[in-house]
Protein backbone atom coordinates (compact mmCIF):
# COMPACT_ATOMS: atom_id res chain seq x y z
CA UNK A 1 0.00 0.00 0.00
CA UNK A 2 0.94 3.61 -0.66
CA UNK A 3 1.66 5.78 2.04
CA UNK A 4 0.10 9.25 1.26
CA UNK A 5 0.04 12.28 2.86
CA UNK A 6 -1.20 16.48 2.56
CA UNK A 7 2.24 18.32 2.31
CA UNK A 8 2.20 21.79 4.01
CA UNK A 9 1.69 23.84 0.59
CA UNK A 10 -1.38 21.74 -0.18
CA UNK A 11 -0.53 19.24 -2.58
CA UNK A 12 0.03 15.00 -1.75
CA UNK A 13 2.99 13.55 -1.14
CA UNK A 14 3.69 9.62 -1.26
CA UNK A 15 6.21 7.57 0.43
CA UNK A 16 7.64 4.86 -1.97
CA UNK A 17 8.94 2.04 0.22
CA UNK A 18 11.76 -0.85 -0.83
CA UNK A 19 9.07 -3.05 -0.96
CA UNK A 20 7.03 -1.15 -3.30
CA UNK A 21 10.06 -1.06 -5.72
CA UNK A 22 10.80 -5.00 -5.09
CA UNK A 23 6.95 -5.33 -6.46
CA UNK A 24 6.99 -3.09 -9.29
CA UNK A 25 10.88 -4.96 -10.30
CA UNK A 26 9.12 -8.01 -9.87
CA UNK A 27 6.47 -7.43 -12.25
CA UNK A 28 8.69 -6.10 -14.71
CA UNK A 29 11.12 -9.54 -13.99
CA UNK A 30 13.79 -6.96 -13.09
CA UNK A 31 16.45 -8.52 -10.67
CA UNK A 32 17.66 -5.37 -8.55
CA UNK A 33 20.21 -5.45 -6.45
CA UNK A 34 20.32 -3.72 -2.71
CA UNK A 35 22.21 -0.34 -4.00
CA UNK A 36 19.76 -0.72 -7.29
CA UNK A 37 16.57 -0.67 -5.08
CA UNK A 38 17.77 1.89 -2.24
CA UNK A 39 18.54 4.08 -5.63
CA UNK A 40 15.59 2.96 -7.37
CA UNK A 41 13.23 4.37 -3.59
CA UNK A 42 15.28 7.94 -4.01
CA UNK A 43 14.40 8.06 -7.78
CA UNK A 44 10.62 7.75 -7.54
CA UNK A 45 10.06 10.17 -4.53
CA UNK A 46 12.54 12.48 -6.63
CA UNK A 47 9.66 11.82 -9.71
CA UNK A 48 6.89 11.92 -7.28
CA UNK A 49 7.87 15.31 -5.77
CA UNK A 50 8.68 16.90 -8.91
CA UNK A 51 5.19 15.98 -10.51
CA UNK A 52 3.67 17.86 -7.30
CA UNK A 53 5.63 20.83 -7.77
CA UNK A 54 3.94 20.98 -11.32
CA UNK A 55 0.69 20.43 -9.85
CA UNK A 56 1.24 23.34 -7.28
CA UNK A 57 1.58 25.84 -10.44
CA UNK A 58 -1.31 28.45 -10.77
CA UNK A 59 -2.35 27.98 -14.45
CA UNK A 60 -6.03 29.44 -14.05
CA UNK A 61 -4.77 32.46 -16.53
CA UNK A 62 -3.47 30.11 -18.95
CA UNK A 63 -5.16 29.44 -22.17
CA UNK A 64 -4.65 25.61 -23.01
CA UNK A 65 -2.04 25.39 -26.07
CA UNK A 66 -1.73 22.67 -28.16
CA UNK A 67 0.87 24.03 -30.04
CA UNK A 68 3.51 27.26 -28.70
CA UNK A 69 2.92 29.75 -32.01
CA UNK A 70 -0.36 29.78 -33.86
CA UNK A 71 0.18 28.08 -37.43
CA UNK A 72 -2.95 26.60 -39.30
CA UNK A 73 -2.78 23.12 -41.52
CA UNK A 74 -2.20 24.53 -45.21
CA UNK A 75 -3.35 22.30 -47.59
CA UNK A 76 -2.91 22.07 -51.72
CA UNK A 77 -5.08 20.66 -54.27
CA UNK A 78 -5.38 17.00 -54.55
CA UNK A 79 -4.92 16.27 -58.28
CA UNK A 80 -3.45 13.79 -60.45
CA UNK A 81 -0.15 14.34 -62.38
CA UNK A 82 1.40 12.29 -64.93
CA UNK A 83 3.94 9.87 -63.17
CA UNK A 84 6.77 7.29 -64.34
CA UNK A 85 5.51 3.80 -65.77
CA UNK A 86 6.04 0.49 -63.86
CA UNK A 87 8.81 -0.11 -66.73
CA UNK A 88 10.94 3.45 -66.40
CA UNK A 89 11.26 3.07 -62.77
CA UNK A 90 12.48 -0.75 -62.49
CA UNK A 91 14.85 0.41 -65.64
CA UNK A 92 17.49 1.20 -63.28
CA UNK A 93 17.04 -1.87 -60.59
CA UNK A 94 19.81 -4.05 -60.33
CA UNK A 95 17.57 -6.63 -59.42
CA UNK A 96 13.99 -7.29 -60.87
CA UNK A 97 11.27 -9.95 -60.96
CA UNK A 98 8.06 -10.40 -62.44
CA UNK A 99 7.75 -6.56 -62.84
CA UNK A 100 8.86 -5.41 -59.07
CA UNK A 101 12.49 -4.84 -57.46
CA UNK A 102 14.09 -7.90 -56.30
CA UNK A 103 15.91 -7.60 -52.64
CA UNK A 104 18.06 -10.02 -50.94
CA UNK A 105 15.65 -11.83 -47.95
CA UNK A 106 16.58 -10.05 -44.75
CA UNK A 107 14.78 -12.52 -42.76
CA UNK A 108 14.20 -15.82 -42.18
Amino acid sequence: MVECYKSKKGGINVKITKEQVEHVANLARLNLTEEEKEQMTTDMEVIIEFANRINEINIDNINPTAHIIPINNVFREDTVNPSFSRDELLSNAPNKENGCFSVPRIVE
